[in-house]
């Protein structure tokens, strides 16, 4: 039997070596098997931390879970590519979910894994290797409903002196909260098991502040959604609120498109452009719905009438009434919020030109539109003024025009496409910029990068829906959280320094430190989703932690529910007083090597 456990011991290390090995040139895609029944990923990098809940140690571990294969080989890589399973899911996508182990399995691998660390036992062989940590998927079939055993090495420098083994249990949904610990009673529990004298508690809460996808029209996707993640020192009982001198970090995670965004209007003029940008690309150009009910070439007609009125007869600058009319034309945001963003006032012709032509629906209304422009120009009726600064092939023609030369168009091919992507791209790059500039949240220099003209035209669109992604959080926090100046601005930063350094990522979840009382008035009579306290004692390599927490989301993916009718419910009977909740403990224990 000794022998036995040797050898699999033995066997489990060579292979977890290799793992590791192989993973410091990228984490692997596919996971190995090992004994016919257990599947191990190495999970790390960008990948999510199926543990990240209960656990915020190494970024890169292994995760052992009951094979869904039964192949010859340590490896499944040889897996059809719809069946291989991903570090961040360890699943089949035709799977329901990762398969666990039983308790009984996973304590084997685990004293397996506790053999292949200890530098005592000489014959593994690999004692100069010091292993990520490991942690396995339980069925929570025994009576503590175990649904994860991990085991992490302890160090004293470059030694390994001994192992940390997690027990994590889970249990519910309940709304019963008799069930719930007392605190009292998880200090003296941990105080009995590790056999200490002080211990110390630190709560976390997560509190939800926006639902952006909360409306009664279910047709929409999500938006996302605005949270708050609050620490602090000393607890006093179970579910008790943050106190105000808490850290506190809100998460802001939106995507643009939502019908309710106070800039939403905004949000479909750049779906034109980028329309044209990829019609510029492929070819092909599928025009989105209109932002106005009356045709483009009716618009047009009407502008070009009124410019030519002006200079057969009153050349003045127009009146207040003709500016207004001007604004409410290309207003692009509602009422309630244009003292925060509004269209500017100082359009030149080729932006109004833009707000006319951006309810273009088909190629050949853009041709007849700019048909009229041109004719216009051409005899003469109009001499319209230009913003300096753009390189649009419609500026070279009205330059042109002041001279009476102009040279023939020809508007075919992709030439009103890309007419009208020019004038777009320029307009909508000075909305973004007059919003960031008359807020006063950047500089002109510090939006040089997301307004360059050196990229190509698709990296200069790409920057501008970087621009719009900003727009979006920092008009919906202002409006939903009632932020002010001092809250935006450093909000700006962070989101202008990761999109300087990355690509448009709307589900990135930009994190910004906060005052608690800055949006206590959004949670303080609310429930959490996540509440937790930790209990530890001991310091350095023997400090020993003990989590309760509650939370309105399964912990864990690969468990039933105890109440599999209620799993993915919230409330009882649509009633927010009557919350469910998933029950997760984790405890901890120290085995030292001698």
């Amino acid at each position: 039997m000794a022998e036995r456990r040797r050898r699999a011991a033995n066997v489990l290390g060579e292979l977890l070596r290799r793992i590791c090995e192989e993973g410091r040139e990228s984490v692997p895609e596919r996971p190995y098997l090992y004994e016919t029944d257990v599947e191990i990923c190495l999970v790390g990098g960008s990948c999510k931390s199926p543990v990240e809940r209960f656990w915020n140690g190494s970024s890169t571990m292994y995760i052992l879970q009951k094979a869904t294969h039964h192949e010859e080989g340590d490896s499944m890589e040889e897996s059809k590519p719809e069946e291989a399973l991903f570090p961040s899911e360890l699943l089949p996508k035709e799977s329901p979910g990762p398969a666990a182990l039983s308790v009984g399995r996973a304590k084997q691998l685990v004293s397996l894994y506790a053999m292949v660390q200890n530098p005592n036992v000489s014959h593994l062989g690999i004692r100069d290797l010091v292993l990520p940590p490991l942690w396995i998927r339980c069925d929570g079939s025994d009576p503590e409903h175990t649904c994860w055993i991990g085991a992490e090495p302890l160090r004293a420098g470059k030694k390994i002196t001994g192992i940390t083994i997690y027990m994590v249990a889970c249990d519910g949904p309940t709304a019963d909260k008799t069930c719930f610990a007392n605190l009292e009673e998880l200090k003296m529990e941990h105080k009995r098991r590790h056999h200490s004298s002080v211990v110390t508690t630190k709560g976390f809460a997560q509190y939800e502040l926006i639902q952006v996808a909360a409306m009664e029209d279910t047709t929409v996707e999500s938006g996302g959604n605005i949270y708050v993640d609050i620490t602090w020192n000393i607890v006093d009982k179970i579910l008790e609120t943050p106190p105000l001198i808490s850290a506190a970090t809100l998460n802001i995670a939106l995507e643009s498109g939502d019908p309710r965004s106070p800039v939403y209007q905004v949000y479909r003029e750049l779906q034109l452009l980028l329309a044209l940008a990829e019609g510029l690309k492929t070819g092909v150009t599928e025009w989105p719905e209109p932002l106005e009910s009356e045709s483009a070439v009716e618009l047009v007609q009407e502008f070009l009438t009124d410019l030519k009125k002006k200079l057969d007869g009153d050349c003045g600058s127009g009146s207040k009434d003709e500016t207004e009319k001007i604004k409410c034309d290309t207003a692009a945001v509602d009422s309630y919020i244009k003292s925060i963003f509004s269209e500017r006032g100082d359009l030149d012709f080729a932006e109004q030109l833009w707000c006319k032509m951006r309810s273009v629906s088909s190629y050949q209304e853009l041709i007849d539109c700019f048909t009229r422009v041109i004719k216009s120009l051409e005899r003469g009726e109009i001499q319209p003024w230009i913003h300096q600064g753009s390189s649009s092939f419609l500026r070279k023609l009205i330059q042109q025009s002041y001279h009476g030369k102009m040279e023939v168009v020809s508007l075919s091919g992709i030439t009103p496409i890309q007419m009208l992507f020019e004038i777009g791209l320029d307009k909508m790059k000075k909305d973004y910029v007059s919003f960031f500039i008359g807020q006063e949240l950047a500089t002109l220099t510090y939006l040089d990068y997301f307004t360059s003209t050196s990229v190509d035209l698709q990296e200069q669109v790409h920057r501008v829906q970087k621009l719009h992604h900003m727009l979006e959080i920092m008009v919906n926090c202002r409006v939903l959280l009632q932020f002010r100046h001092e809250n935006l601005f450093p909000l700006t930063q962070i989101c202008m320094k990761y999109y300087k350094e990355n690509p448009l990522n709307e589900k990135h979840v930009f994190q910004l430190p906060i005052r608690p009382a800055l949006v206590k008035k959004f949670y303080q009579n609310e429930h959490p989703e996540l509440w937790k306290v930790e209990i530890s004692s001991g310091h350095g390599a023997k400090e020993v932690k003990t989590m309760w927490q509650v939370s309105t989301k399964p912990p864990v993916e690969h468990v039933a529910s105890n109440n599999s009718g209620l799993f993915s419910d919230s409330t009882v009977n649509g009633s927010p007083e009557e919350r469910l909740y998933f029950i997760t403990v984790t405890k901890c224990s120290q085995v030292h090597f001698t």
